[in-house]
């Protein structure tokens, strides 16, 4: 805006933040630091030519700001009293900035964020009044007290959004709304300049055809061509004085036509270039403008619905205001409080009569530059403002028309150029369609259905947007478990086969809702290779007919394929386990649930697909579970435990589990098991059984590093590497924790690295804000011990939305941990915490690392060789947190 928001945009091609401002005094040097700035002596005469200069800028406008708020034919007989009105205004809104901003050189008007809806509530009120019969004064009255009431509370409700810091409420606005809107402002304000150069009232589109007639044609074109030679000073020249020269030179260029032309003033008057002769306004004629006998009240509920779409856009656009002046400032400014320092203004400006203002950063950025950081140049501007309010002169009745109307349509120019050309390279494409859309709606149904208009599309292109961010992916993921190497080959030819695995592994992240949850079904049946008949499609499209889903979308076409068993992947071989990591997909809506997850659930049972989620956030795991499309927590547990002495038992629903590799170790095991039942019952007696025996009987003793650097290696160990392995207990200590207990905190020294060798460690995921891990007593999903750390009261430990889960990652017996750090010499870069009653560690410090390495170098490099393949299988899974 001319005086509100102008070049709050992000910048391009090395601009500074004020290029492109209409009312900004550029100045060479511009990358002057503050402090260069700040060190700038200046004199009372400098102070008194910057105020001069602000005057000269602000006084046409606000008289222009008047025709714009006033501009029903009811407030045209007090047009005079009405302007000085306007200008009092901004003394106020002056006075407040000079008492109470932090910054020394503010300026502060009436501003044109808040023109319309004024205008609005004024023309509501006219209309209203003089259609029941009302008078003029009736009109004029109850427009001067509803106005200034509702600039008075818009300020209280800023002072009180600044005081308790809670303007993000006003980025609920989205931008490319108040683009049109302020597009509009601009095309109102051009509108505006061109009537007052005619001297005709322009409301409609249609009323543009006065320009047919060549007389008023004449009378608007020199104030055309003086806005757009105004509109190229401001973005072309480097001078401070150019801009206010050419505002004085235009007036007085025209006075030198009428002298040597011989015209008189009447005579440019009876021919439209000067507003009528008026009787000199009194100061105390402004108090007699209201009488209270005469206000409509009832006025303020109808007026009710403009003053919020009013306190979202002047709010919105101080914020733009602040933030502009920051950045030219090179120096922070706390919003908050700036703006209450804004609603302080428009308070005291309400309660004496006023309009709504805020800072004008354009002016307030060339005083800043001038190295001018006085109040006193505040002081001076209020001096001018009180001398024009109480002088007998009207300045309607001298100045030429074209002028005034002239600052209404460079405003008018700029803003229209910044908000539907220049914003162009700096929205999406949608966005600047809504940006349109807002423009266009506002000139057709109004300007409060218009912004709503404007918002609705905006939401609606958010949900089409969000729908297509949802995405999904296949990926090459394994557990952390320690399988000896009969197994690990076992789940190489059979789970993790190159073209017919058994085990995938699925990424979704991305909020899923009832927009995307068709893609996203479709998406997974295509990848795992699931067709579905025509006879399940008719079946379960009748399953809710409360809820659209995907199968019911084929039943409303009457499309049913003649065979749904044509795939996108034909090729695509139905696996066993699928397992879904949803720890980015942070949202999830009723209908998904079901539609989505809830029918793949039952699709997965009829192949005999056990599908399984990992990662889940804690409103997602109580919408999945409210929904019944995955089980009560102790009912999961149950059913975990039954699965694997049954692994034939499906249910249905979707199993959940607190991390992808708990989720994937349990689809290992169950595979294991499975083959172990046709013909493999061999593979049950091997060492990773007895390693993991635990899983059994949790009482059992820790077992020896030797089956564990056997099982992670993988190779076949000579006896006199098993016998290196064997004496490597001087080089370790055994640690035993409680459930719960932290093992290392994030931060700290990292003096060690550690192995489990009982139990389970939990590693918890970095949450946003400090909270207290809970404990409750719960089975973890995988190794189906007791944990202090788990998924059962998510809920309870905190709804934290924006982090994935309460637990990144958990390692068995055998799980190394801790390594990363510990070799890099870095601090710690997350905790760990026994997750066992029993968790038995083993501790390998640096200096007994030196030690083996000095002492028994072979074991040394055994050492080294398990900790490459441990970093290996991290890296293959892509995880980041050792």
């Amino acid at each position: 805006m001319s005086n509100s928001s102008y070049g709050a945009i992000s910048n391009d091609e090395g601009k500074s933040p004020s290029d492109g401002l209409p009312l900004l005094l550029k100045k060479e040097g511009n990358d002057k630091s503050a402090a260069e700035e700040e060190e700038r002596g200046y004199t009372f005469l400098h102070i008194v030519i910057y105020a001069i200069i602000n005057v000269i800028i602000a006084v046409p406008g606000l008289i222009g700001y008047a025709s714009v708020i006033f501009n029903h034919p009811s407030f045209q007989p007090h047009m005079a009293e009405l302007a000085k009105l306007v200008i009092f205004s901004s003394f106020v809104h002056q006075l407040a900035f000079t008492l109470f901003s932090s910054l020394s050189f503010a300026i502060g008007t009436v501003q044109d964020a808040g023109l319309i809806f004024l205008s609005a509530m004024a023309n509501t009120i006219a209309n209203e009044i003089i259609n029941d019969g009302g008078t003029i004064e009736e009109v004029i009255s109850t427009t001067l007290v509803v106005l200034p009431l509702g600039t008075a509370a818009l300020g209280l409700v800023l002072m009180l959004l600044g005081k308790f810091r809670l303007l993000d409420i006003v980025s609920y606005l989205p931008m490319p709304v108040i683009g049109g809107y302020l597009a509009f402002i601009g095309y109102f304000c051009l509108e505006a300049g061109v009537a007052l150069c005619i001297g005709k009232s322009m409301t409609t589109i249609s009323d543009w055809a006065y320009l047919l007639e060549p007389r008023l044609l004449l009378l608007a074109t020199p104030g055309l061509l003086a806005a757009l030679i105004l509109t190229i000073i401001s973005r072309k020249a480097k001078n401070d004085a150019v801009l206010p020269t050419a505002m004085v030179a235009i007036p007085t260029l025209f006075y030198l036509v009428l002298y040597f032309c011989s015209v008189t003033l009447d005579e440019a008057r009876d021919s439209g270039w000067i507003g009528e002769e008026t009787p000199p306004v009194a100061p105390k004629e402004l108090i007699h403008l209201v009488d209270f006998n005469l206000v409509h009240w009832s006025m303020i509920k109808k007026c009710m619905g403009t003053w919020v779409g009013m306190l979202f856009v002047v709010a919105f656009a101080s914020c733009l205001d602040i933030a502009a002046v920051s950045i030219d400032m090179g120096k922070p400014l706390d919003t908050n409080k700036e703006m209450v320092t804004v609603g302080a203004s428009n308070f005291m400006s309400g309660l004496l009569f006023g309009f709504t203002g805020s800072y004008i950063f354009s002016q307030t950025i060339f005083t800043y530059r001038t190295g001018c950081h006085s109040r006193l140049v505040g002081v001076f501007i209020m001096a001018a403002y009180l001398f024009v309010c109480v002088s007998p002169i009207n300045i309607l009745s001298v100045a030429p028309l074209f002028f005034l109307g002239s600052t209404l349509i460079f405003i008018g120019y700029d803003l229209l150029w910044e908000w539907l050309v220049d914003i162009r390279e700096k929205l999406f494409l949608m966005e600047y369609l809504v940006l349109l859309t807002t423009f266009i709606a506002i000139q057709i149904i109004g300007m409060d259905f218009g912004i709503i208009f404007g918002v609705v599309v905006a939401v609606i292109d958010h949900v089409a947007s969000t729908t297509r961010i949802s995405s999904l992916q296949r990926v090459m993921k394994r557990s952390r478990a320690v399988w000896s190497n009969d197994h690990w080959q076992l789940l190489q030819l059979h789970g993790y086969h190159p073209s017919n695995p058994k085990i995938v592994t699925l990424e979704l992240s991305g909020p899923v809702f009832f927009g995307s949850s068709q893609k996203v079904m479709d998406e997974i049946m295509d990848e795992i290779g699931l067709s579905v008949s025509e006879d399940e499609v008719k079946k379960m499209s009748m399953a809710s007919p409360h809820t659209s889903t995907h199968i019911s979308g084929l039943r409303r076409n009457n499309s049913f394929p003649k065979s749904r068993r044509v795939q996108v992947k034909p090729k695509v071989m139905m696996p066993r386990y699928v397992v879904i990591d949803i720890s980015e997909m942070h949202l999830l809506d009723a209908s998904a649930a079901t539609s989505c997850f809830g029918q793949l659930a039952k699709l997965c049972e009829k192949r005999g697909i056990f599908l399984f989620a990992a990662g889940v956030l804690p409103r997602v795991e109580c919408m999945l579970r409210s929904h019944e499309v995955s089980l009560k927590f102790e009912e999961e547990v149950e059913w975990k435990q039954s699965i694997l002495l049954n692994e034939d038992k499906q249910n249905g629903k979707l199993i959940l589990f607190e991390t992808l590799f708990e989720a994937l170790e349990f689809s290992e095991r169950l595979l294991i098991q499975s083959k172990s039942r046709h013909g493999h019952k061999n593979l049950m007696r091997s060492d990773v059984s007895q390693l993991n025996s635990h899983l059994i009987d949790s009482d059992s003793s820790h077992h020896k590093l030797t089956y564990i650097f056997t099982n992670i290696l993988r190779e076949e160990l000579s006896e006199d590497e098993k016998s290196l392995i064997d004496g490597i207990g001087p080089y370790y200590e055994e640690t035993t924790f409680r459930g719960g207990e932290p093992i290392f905190q994030k931060d700290t020294h990292p003096d060690a690295f550690y192995i489990v060798l009982k139990g389970a460690v939990a590693v918890p995921r970095d949450r946003k804000r400090s909270e207290k891990i809970a404990s409750p007593k719960v089975l973890s999903s995988s190794n189906l011990m007791e944990l202090s750390l788990s998924s059962s009261n998510l809920m309870a430990i905190g709804d934290d939305d924006t982090s994935s889960s309460l637990i990144s990652s958990f390692h068995n017996v055998g799980g190394i941990f801790g390594y990363c750090d510990f070799l890099l010499k870095r601090q710690r870069t997350f905790h760990a915490y026994a997750s066992g009653n029993a968790t038995v560690v083993a501790r390998f410090t640096s200096q007994s690392l030196e030690t083996m390495k000095r002492d028994d170098w072979p074991l040394y490099v055994i050492v080294q060789n398990l900790l490459l393949q441990a970093s290996l299988m991290d890296l293959a899974n892509c995880t980041c947190h050792n």
